[in-house]
């Protein structure tokens, strides 16, 4: 392969993100390389996987989205068999077992609310009068947000590790984790792909990436989009491993009365977040950004980079509403100005 071969700048593109292939090392290797899209979470999942046999990457992208497609029916707020939706209906009544997996996410969901004063909160489920998906999206009235909102408080979310329960000790409680499931069940993805032997793959889901490279192979080039003019990309950045998580008013939304109404929503006042238009974190582990991009929407600009400068091993971007770019210096050292 010649360094001008067009196939050294081909992307795939989904949600806030897109990713190029990796170029293998040595071109006598001839890696092959595989890549497979599907809609799953509401949004497209793209899975890509380098090696030596395009059939055995198959095998694995194929097992890779069989694991995520279990989570995402186990964690699923919107599936009323998921066990989300079992702790929702039995929410004041007595706990609900649950799943490794689960269980899991919502310690990290729990711990997330606990370091951010409960501005992401995974009890928000009780706010789903909104409905932000053509056609049937729709506004509650400030009396139904008002009814609701007492029942959101991640304070009585309640997890017993011996019996592997979780309960929610109030009716009314209902649980969403879309604010942090979605880039673990994306890391099982990879998990899964890296136990059929793929070192080099990538998983991109709505604006959230996990990607892994083995030596010898260029890292993945990420490109991120411009919170404030989504339809542009801003830069690139390239990820040898870790994670490029993205939150924003971008995703799912609709406008009404000349209003943008988008899915991230404040736990304190029932209503989508104000302020912040979009935010990318990068990090090598999961723990270090998961939650906090929804977090830093709720905060607001100035809150929110106080919360991302306190975080270790975090690099951030926040777009704001009024149209300022903030990022960390280590993060404005690693992007790639986009020409145009």
């Amino acid at each position: 392969m010649t360094p001008a071969d067009p196939a050294r700048r081909r992307l795939l593109l989904a949600g806030a993100c897109l990713a190029a292939w990796p170029l293998a090392a040595s071109a006598a290797r001839a890696p092959q390389r595989v890549r497979d899209s599907r809609a799953l979470m509401g949004t497209r999942l793209d899975v890509a996987a380098q090696g030596p046999d395009a059939e055995a990457l198959q095998r694995a992208i194929d097992a890779a989205f069989a694991r995520m497609t279990a989570l995402s029916a186990l964690m699923s707020h919107y599936a009323p068999a998921s066990q989300v939706s079992a702790i929702g209906l039995a929410a004041g009544l007595q706990p609900v077992e649950v799943a490794p997996e689960l269980m899991q996410v919502l310690h990290m969901a729990r711990d997330v609310a606990r370091r951010t004063d409960g501005a992401f909160d995974p009890t928000v489920g009780a706010l789903g009068l909104w409905h932000f998906d053509a056609p049937q999206s729709s506004i509650p009235t400030a009396s139904e947000i008002r009814r609701r909102i007492s029942s959101v408080d991640w304070r009585h979310l309640v997890l017993d590790e011996r019996r592997q329960t979780a309960y929610l000790t109030e009716r009314g409680m209902r649980l969403d984790l879309g604010g942090i499931a979605k880039l673990s069940i994306l890391q099982s993805g990879l998990d899964t792909l890296q136990a059929h032997g793929v070192g080099t793959a990538l998983v991109n889901g709505g604006g959230d990436v996990v990607a892994c490279s083995q030596r010898g192979d260029a890292p993945w080039r990420v490109g991120i989009r411009d919170p404030r003019a989504p339809q542009r990309l801003l830069a690139t950045l390239e990820v040898r491993s870790g994670f490029v998580a993205s939150s924003g008013d971008y995703e799912r939304f609709f406008v009404q009365d000349g209003r943008r109404w988008h899915h991230v929503l404040d736990p304190r006042t029932g209503r989508p977040t104000e302020g912040v238009r979009g935010i990318t974190l990068v990090a090598d582990s999961l723990e270090a950004v998961n939650g906090l991009g929804t977090a830093g929407m709720v905060l607001g600009a100035r809150a929110g980079r106080e919360l991302l400068r306190r975080g270790e091993g975090v690099e951030a971007l926040i777009a704001s509403a009024d149209g300022g770019l903030w990022m960390t210096d280590r993060l404005r050292a690693r992007l790639v100005p986009v020409a145009g």
